[in-house]
């Protein structure tokens, strides 16, 4: 039995996340039935993150088990004439038994998009979030900055998944500008539900004077004195680290 490791990227806006589910369109479920149809046999995909409905993906890591002796430089081919075009499998690899494509994973980057612009644009419809009035792109990093460090996170995040712990170390938080494009760059030792898109929201009510000091914020563990969640069209997963030490794939 192989372990094989896929590498993929998507729109989402078609999907429910990541996350197979029983009543709504996954990308997890459809990049299964693909490869099921592909190796001959039923199989559970595990992905390196649950992605919320609506969010894209750059790059994404998956990997599952199979019998299958179709060689992995194939695999990419054959996936793909039975993926629809918004997922599309880039690369496959054979993997050491013991990867798991969200248990190997130490850091991951997810990348925000904002459209900082008066007249809004069709072609970042679902892919950045329109944001009409001015912002601040060097006050959005010093409030950006003062999320760096270990901490509770549980201002941050929306009530879903059961976690152990809220407490996340969060390796940088970068804001840049190009035109009318701002892309906000978080890396983390892994994210809660929301926690991303409510970093951005509460980073954009920084700057704007509306949020209180985001230190305070984090202490107080109160979700309802931070930001709001950003919508999920402008989130995109664009760089993922595993525990051998090397970046595994990025954009």
């Amino acid at each position: 039995m192989r372990n094989i490791a896929l590498f993929l990227k998507y729109e989402g806006t078609a999907y429910h996340g990541w996350q197979v589910q029983k009543t709504e369109r996954t990308v997890g479920q459809t990049l299964e039935e693909a490869t099921g149809k592909v190796v001959g046999h039923r199989v559970h995909i595990v992905g390196c993150g649950r992605t919320d409905a609506g969010v894209h993906a750059r790059v994404y890591v998956a990997n599952f088990r199979t019998d299958s002796r179709i060689p992995t430089e194939r695999l990419p081919y054959a996936l793909n004439t039975h993926l629809p075009p918004d997922i599309v499998v880039t690369r496959a690899l054979q993997v050491h038994d013991g990867f798991n494509a969200i248990g190997s994973c130490v850091r991951k980057e997810y990348t925000y998009q904002i459209f900082n612009s008066h007249i809004r644009d069709p072609f970042y419809v679902n892919r950045a979030w329109f944001y009409p009035k001015a912002l601040d792109e060097k006050a959005m990093q010093r409030a950006a900055s003062a999320f760096v460090g270990t901490h509770d996170f549980a201002a941050v995040r929306s009530v879903g998944t059961q976690v152990k712990s809220t407490v996340r170390t969060v390796h940088y938080f970068d804001v840049e500008r190009d035109g009318e494009l701002i892309y906000l760059r978080v890396c983390a030792n892994g994210f809660l539900y929301n926690m991303a898109r409510a970093m951005v929201g509460t980073v954009v009510y920084a700057a704007e004077g509306k949020a209180e000091n985001i230190a305070e914020i984090l202490r107080g563990g109160d979700r309802t004195a931070a930001g709001p969640t950003v919508p999920p069209g402008g989130l995109y997963m664009t760089r993922l680290w595993y525990d051998d030490g090397e970046v595994c794939f990025h954009v």
